[in-house]
């Protein structure tokens, strides 16, 4: 059974891009989650380990690196467990394959996605970087100057954010609160707040 694996990082981003010769593909499973959280922890990743540990699956189709995960460790690992069992992991965007046709490794796949892979985190703490140097930069002209002392977010506001809403409906489906904040791409003391604004047992 050939996989395609599809990610984004918010539950408002559409996965239609990485969607591409979907006829190619027997099965697509799909995560809405940040990709710094390993893959063995997304509900998506879970349920393809449980075919990979089942022998179900011959190869792992992926559109490009930084949608198995942000994190070059966990990446390295997930494919050295899809390699171990002998299931080549393809991304499409890079045309890299991390087992050759003759069955064995890849060598240089493996280092090309190490670089990709250290790029990817660099780019991610780069921008966290700019951010708060911005933030830093507009506190000092007097123009950020966040939420008043004293000020508080009513609940109606908090729970009527697009996000908190659909973390809402969630919930009050019987979603775990973990799942959610996967699913919604927020932190998981939102889901929490929400859960208690929304009167969620």
């Amino acid at each position: 059974m050939i996989v395609r694996y599809l990610r984004v990082s918010s539950f408002d981003q559409q996965t239609d891009r990485q969607k591409v010769n979907e006829k190619d593909y027997d099965m697509m499973v799909e995560d809405k989650c940040s990709g710094a959280i390993p893959f063995a922890e997304r509900n998506g990743g879970k349920q393809i380990l449980t075919y990979l540990e089942k022998g179900l699956i011959s190869e792992l189709s992926v559109h490009q690196i930084d949608r198995l995960g942000r994190n070059l460790r966990d990446i390295l690992n997930t494919i050295h467990l899809f390699t171990e069992k002998g299931v080549c992991i393809t991304f499409t965007a890079q045309g890299l394959r991390t087992i050759d046709s003759d069955g064995k490794p890849n060598p240089i796949a493996t280092m090309i996605i190490s670089v990709l892979g250290v790029v990817g985190e660099m780019e991610r703490n780069l921008s966290k970087e700019r951010t708060m140097h911005g933030i830093q930069i507009a506190k000092a002209k007097g123009k950020y100057l966040g939420r008043k002392s004293g000020s508080a977010e009513s609940t109606l506001d908090f729970l009527s954010k697009p996000k908190n809403k659909k973390a809402l409906e969630l919930l009050k489906k019987g979603y775990k609160s973990v799942e959610v904040a996967q699913i919604i791409g927020v932190h998981p003391n939102t889901v929490t707040k929400v859960r208690k604004l929304g009167f969620v047992s």
